[in-house]
């Protein structure tokens, strides 16, 4: 074959790949595509974003540092098994990736500094040698954690900080809101922190905060057994990472009010709606769940909603695809052809959102100390669960309420809800950033969904 021809051989080839090349699957739809005549109303609009499926040799490179704690409350069993299931995490790396491990107590220390994985016994040896004592350093922890991983930082990698703690952070910034600041500062540079609690001691606030701010992920480990399940999960999702720097902007026509983003951090401005998250995972649905208002429909017609304009560094081409959708409606005067038109799978995704942000209601009246009041928010949460149930009949919807009927059974019970807490907090996250059911949640017993009545609280 000629030089020409070698060229455009190619060159063709090279286009062919970018042609073919899996993309992000984005639609947008609503749970009512069809509206009642004469009635100004407030819809949803979901905007689903679908991983494609990561090919094996394809995976993007990972920047990770674990973050242990070794404080004297981990001491004995807690630590031993935090530190086979950090081991077990450092196995599934290949040599590419790039690996830290710092240990916190009353300060930081890094054990392993950052470095490419090209000897895995010489980290699995730092990591054996840890021995507990101290305090909790935690925030100097995250940050010396994502200082080691600010020595590699490059796009084309995924970054990621995993955080272990079972304590309260007493030593420097030990807020919420000053978790929550540094989850903020680090994702605008692309890196994440996923938080993993051990036991009953750690505040959930703190951890599941610094995770929502960062987008990364907030897991519960009840016993220590339960360190090398969330690990795998942790690093089940760091491997598949399919997408980064993803951003969302919504835009809606003169006419279409955007009210507000159900969960999710967004910035509203006028009629433009924008939303990132950090990174998207393979064969992952992610969505945003916005509530705009639709004035009345005069006539049967069609009305524009909404239009998305999304971006995305793609791990497998290295490059930003760019794609769109748009979303209608249409009006009706007859009511059976309205109900029938209802997105069932979409009308799912908003019931429970809306019940989850309703039993963060419920976790913030009891933390007040007015329990019949939470108790009231969860009642109320479990019979509209039942009611939306007999319109769309389904496993998710049957889950969410056995979980809020959990919720209700022990919340009042000051001992038992020490545990609940931290199980509705990892629950809620997992359901407003659209991350896999805890386990906690997938081993409740399965009861039948009905309604329950007022005097419940009577009889509790």
């Amino acid at each position: 074959m000629n030089t020409k021809k070698l060229t455009i051989f190619t060159a063709a080839l090279f286009m062919s790949f970018f042609i073919y090349a899996d993309q992000v699957r984005l639609q947008m739809v609503t749970p009512t595509p069809v509206l009642e005549i004469g009635k100004k109303t407030p819809i949803y609009v979901k905007v689903s974003l679908t991983g494609f499926e990561m090919k094996k040799t394809t995976r993007a490179p990972v920047n990770v540092s674990i973050v242990l704690d070794k404080s004297g409350s981990m001491s004995g069993d807690k630590l031993e098994k935090a530190k086979l299931a950090a081991i077990e995490a450092v196995k599934r790396l290949q040599k590419n990736d790039i690996i830290s491990i710092v240990a916190y107590d009353s300060g930081v220390r890094v054990l392993v500094p950052a470095t490419k994985i090209s000897d895995p016994g010489q980290v699995i040896s730092a990591i054996q040698e840890l021995k507990a004592s101290g305090g909790t350093a935690l925030f100097a922890g995250v940050s010396k954690g994502a200082a080691e991983i600010r020595k590699f930082l490059a796009k084309e990698a995924v970054s990621r900080v995993i955080l272990l703690s079972d304590g309260q952070a007493n030593e420097g910034p030990k807020t919420p809101a000053e978790l929550g600041e540094l989850g903020m500062s680090l994702i605008k540079e692309g890196i994440s922190v996923s938080t993993i609690g051990l036991g009953s001691g750690y505040n959930e606030d703190l951890m599941s905060r610094l995770a929502s701010k960062s987008d990364g992920n907030h897991l519960f480990a009840e016993t220590p057994e339960k360190l090398i399940s969330a690990f795998n999960n942790e690093f089940g999702d760091v491997l598949s990472v399919i997408a980064q720097e993803v951003v969302c902007k919504i835009t809606c026509p003169a006419g279409i009010r955007p009210i507000r983003i159900l969960g999710r951090d967004a910035d509203i401005r006028g009629q433009q709606v924008t939303v990132q998250m950090n990174q998207l995972y393979s064969n992952q649905e992610k969505f945003i769940m916005l509530e705009v208002e639709v004035p009345a429909g005069s006539s049967l017609t069609t009305q524009k909603i909404a239009s998305c304009e999304l971006s995305y560094a793609n791990m497998e081409t290295n490059v930003t695809d760019r794609l769109s959708s748009e979303l209608s409606i249409r009006f009706s005067n007859d009511q059976k052809q309205v109900a029938e038109a209802i997105n069932k799978k979409a009308m799912i995704a908003s019931v429970t959102l809306e019940a989850t942000l309703r039993n963060e209601e419920a976790m913030a009246l009891r933390d007040q100390g007015k329990v019949k009041e939470a108790q009231q928010v969860l009642l109320m949460n479990c019979n509209i669960i039942n009611k939306k149930l007999m319109l769309c009949p389904s496993p998710e919807l049957k889950s969410q309420w056995n979980a809020n009927k959990n919720d209700l059974d022990n919340i009042a019970d000051s001992s038992k809800y020490l545990i609940q807490r931290k199980k509705m907090k990892e629950q809620n996250r997992a359901n407003i950033y659209n991350q896999k059911e805890p386990q906690a949640y997938k081993d409740l017993k399965q009861e039948k969904p009905q309604e329950i009545q007022a005097d419940y609280l009577q009889k509790k």
